[in-house]
């Protein structure tokens, strides 16, 4: 059994935890936690882990919610045998307790036609950065491709919104109402004056979710797809939504740039056993906003 196994019927629950392997009610039984890199999983993949479910575990499997695919009723005996088959297929076992967690994402612009950005390509390369980084607690990132944040980004201790920051063009407009009718927040007003009609934009009011840049038929509303960022989220015994301390981003480097500066913040200023959000208002939102600032300005 390796690190797993101490000497004989002596389990080290915490190497099998930290290694993707969660205790059940039963007696050395374990769910096996599999790395599912946003929401993607090929059929090679999936046809491997419905043959592992079947001859190690129950012949079923768990989805999380957070995207993650689950195999229970692993006896510890046979752990490392299906750590092997599963890696040998490119499954790969995730991670739990106090790291960097699996990064979710939903299909983005490559499928959704609401979303702004493209999110599985961000997902790959904010895993391949940061997946299983220790941290004084979970870290867990989300992606969502839109203001519809079916991800529910601010959830998580670093969430990425897709959103457009949009631009009229009086000189193609035809004022004809479309983008007042689709905008859901009232930004969009469109009055008659004595010289005509008038569209008036309340950037105060605008949660840029770019329905006015996408359903526009004269291509009047212009807008620079980029990324809304949120940290400190957590949803769970204690509920906190994320704050949004940056303007909207438009390079993915900036993202990064965010992620390795609030991840360093975490590192300087958490406590054991304390979720990002909890540092963040200990420390102050502030002292995160000043990092965060200095790292995109890099």
């Amino acid at each position: 059994m390796g690190d797993f196994m101490a000497e004989e019927n002596n389990i080290d629950y915490a190497a099998l935890k930290k290694g993707g392997f969660m205790r059940q009610a039963q007696k050395e039984c374990f769910s096996a936690r599999l790395k599912v890199v946003g929401g993607q999983i090929t059929c090679k993949q999936l046809a491997k882990i419905s043959e592992a479910a079947a001859k190690y575990g129950k012949g079923y499997v768990h989805l999380t919610s957070r995207q993650g695919v689950e195999i229970p009723f692993i006896n510890v005996k046979d752990v490392e045998e299906l750590k092997r088959e599963l890696t040998e297929a490119g499954v790969l076992i995730g991670v739990c307790g106090p790291r960097v967690r699996t990064v979710t994402a939903c299909q983005g612009s490559a499928v959704c036609p609401s979303a702004n950005i493209e999110t599985s390509a961000l997902a790959e390369e904010l895993d391949r950065r940061y997946f299983g980084r220790e941290l004084p607690h979970k870290f867990k990132i989300g992606i969502t491709g839109c203001v519809n944040n079916c991800l529910k980004a601010e959830e998580n201790d670093m969430g990425v919104k897709g959103s457009a920051l949009p631009e009229w063009r009086e000189s193609v407009c035809s004022f004809c109402g479309v983008c007042e009718a689709v905008c859901a927040y009232g930004a969009i007003k469109i009055t008659d004056e004595s010289g005509g009609k008038v569209i008036t934009f309340d950037k105060s009011a605008c949660v840029y979710c770019g329905k006015c840049i996408k359903s526009c038929p004269e291509d009047a509303w212009l807008g620079k797809s980029g990324y809304l960022l949120s940290f400190g989220g957590m949803f769970g015994n204690e509920i906190k939504t994320g704050c949004h301390l940056l303007p909207i981003l438009f390079e993915s480097e900036q993202v990064f740039k965010a992620a390795d500066a609030v991840i360093r913040f975490y590192e300087l200023h958490g406590r054991a056993g304390e979720r990002l959000g909890k540092t963040i208002a200990r420390v102050g939102a502030g002292v995160l906003q000043k990092e965060l600032s200095a790292a995109i300005a890099s």
